[in-house]
């Protein structure tokens, strides 16, 4: 299993580094994709994947990555309502065929998996976006390994009992330390090789610590979900890791918080 799951992380991170470094419609393409498979993953466990809701959000996320990559955001609020007012259409006019939770589903699967991803790219397309995407790792896996082994080393108290017994207090301190400190690194080498920035290492420190909060609600998030269903993983399709929800839940919460922190503090 541990074997799995180690190639399985190398293979992730082999194609992060590649799809990130293209750019542009490479980036925008493999967001979308990550997208679709994480709403149809969210679908599944309310076992509405193949219904006309699941296919409006389909069709939503689709339509709203199109708008990003032609550069019209302004019509991206009118897509939102436009979205809810279709999925209670189908609800109202298929009624009672689906339950309110359902459609509750299909409108936060939509924002919660694909708005929430596409930060992704919305970063990797400013300038220097190259370099300032790694933040989201950082703050992402870099807090997950570092609260991990913060956790196996000197864990004592429990975080969140019910939801996850295996974190701990000491391990969510040493992961939102941890990011802080890869985000201060990062700070150095970006102000030296990239662009000069006043006090890079405070700033991007500062950064890697707040970002690495939501990180951790993300995981948690995603957790509830599960328990609440009382399903094991969202999917297969990563051998050793589940689903895109499973390997992305903490990357979803993060990456927004990353665009808008490097947007005014930066």
């Amino acid at each position: 299993m541990f074997v799995t799951r180690l190639i399985s992380g190398i293979v992730l991170v082999i194609l992060a580094i590649g799809t990130l470094y293209f750019g542009g419609a490479v980036t925008c393409i493999a967001t979308l994709l990550i997208s679709l498979v994480g709403v149809y993953e969210l679908m599944r466990v309310y076992k509405i994947e193949k219904k006309a809701p699941a296919v409006v959000a389909y069709l939503g996320t689709i339509g709203y990555y199109i708008l990003l990559f032609v550069d019209k955001t302004e019509f991206i609020m009118p897509g939102f309502i436009g979205y809810l007012l279709v999925v209670l259409a189908i609800y109202v006019l298929a009624y009672p065929k689906f339950r309110d939770s359902e459609i509750m589903a299909t409108f936060t699967a939509f924002f919660y998996v694909s708005v929430m991803l596409s930060y992704v790219y919305r970063l990797r397309i400013m300038e220097h976006g190259g370099y300032l995407v790694i933040l989201i790792f950082i703050c992402s896996w870099g807090n997950d390994t570092l609260a991990y082994c913060t956790g196996i080393l000197i864990g004592k108290h429990k975080m969140s009992p019910k939801l996850s017994p295996k974190k701990s207090i000491e391990g969510l301190i040493g992961g939102i330390l941890g990011a802080g400190i890869l985000g201060a690194v990062f700070g150095i080498i970006y102000s030296n090789h990239v662009k000069a920035v006043d006090n890079a290492w405070l700033w991007f420190g500062l950064i890697g610590a707040i970002g690495a909060i939501p990180a951790v609600i993300g995981d948690l998030a995603a957790s509830a979900i599960k328990r609440n269903n009382d399903i094991k993983d969202y999917g297969k399709l990563i051998p050793g890791h589940g689903g895109i929800l499973d390997r992305f839940d903490s990357m979803i919460f993060t990456a927004p918080i990353i665009y808008y922190l490097v947007n005014y503090l930066i």
